[in-house]
């Protein structure tokens, strides 16, 4: 997949990081605050398609921090709680949610990159993840958090591959379900195994994937129609 990123350059103190965010904004995408309530990511295929590239993109980005505004886009009549931003950042990166409000507003000054994903090697590496997942040893999973209004999730390559995997599906498959040509959302899928527990809440974590089409609808035909 083609990818069209900015790409920003901030500094706090001697230290250089890497953003980057989608060229153009994900409109009709929005994301319910997973540690506030039930969170749902609803999402048009265009959505979906750009945050399967976009966490395949951080998997094999391990000193990149990616972040996708969805805050700020229109809320959508169903879901609950408080829209959230979302950024996806490696365990080897260091980023510190509270270390996050400062360096969000020194993104000031970008320029254009167009990264390429491979999804045959994020495939691979999502379905190496998935046959091993159920072992004692295993802690590849995803953190989460929310601050400041963004929901972080901290990772390594595999974990974020199955993610973006899980995107592409919804994608793929959203259109096709039924009742998405009069508006309504369809579940898809949900990251739920990839995600680390919450022993201090009785609730799983997890983030519910859904497909809806934006309106008006009139202009939506399913796939072989």
């Amino acid at each position: 997949m083609r990818l069209r990123l900015r790409q920003f350059r901030p500094r706090t103190g001697p230290h250089e990081h890497r953003v980057v965010q989608p060229w153009t904004p994900l409109r009709h995408t929005s994301l319910s605050d997973p540690e506030a309530s039930l969170g749902i990511l609803l999402g048009d295929h265009d959505g979906l398609n750009r945050l399967a590239g976009l966490f395949s993109f951080a998997a094999y980005s391990r000193h990149t921090i990616v972040h996708v505004p969805l805050r700020d886009v229109r809320k959508p009549y169903w879901g609950c709680g408080d829209l959230v931003d979302l950024v996806l950042v490696h365990h080897s990166a260091g980023l510190r949610p509270s270390k996050w409000p400062e360096l969000r507003r020194r993104l000031t000054h970008s320029t254009p990159l167009t990264v390429r994903t491979d999804e045959a090697r994020t495939a691979r590496d999502a379905e190496a993840w998935q046959r091993r997942r159920h072992r004692t040893d295993t802690r590849d999973w995803v953190r989460h958090t929310t601050h400041a209004r963004t929901f972080f999730l901290t990772g390594s390559r595999d974990v974020f591959a199955s993610a973006a995997m899980a995107f592409s599906y919804a994608a793929g498959w959203g259109p096709r379900q039924r009742g998405v040509v009069k508006g309504k959302p369809a579940f898809m899928t949900s990251l739920a195994a990839e995600l680390t527990e919450d022993l201090d809440t009785w609730r799983t974590p997890e983030v519910v994937i859904c497909f809806q089409p934006y309106p008006p609808y009139a202009h939506f035909k399913r796939p072989g129609r």
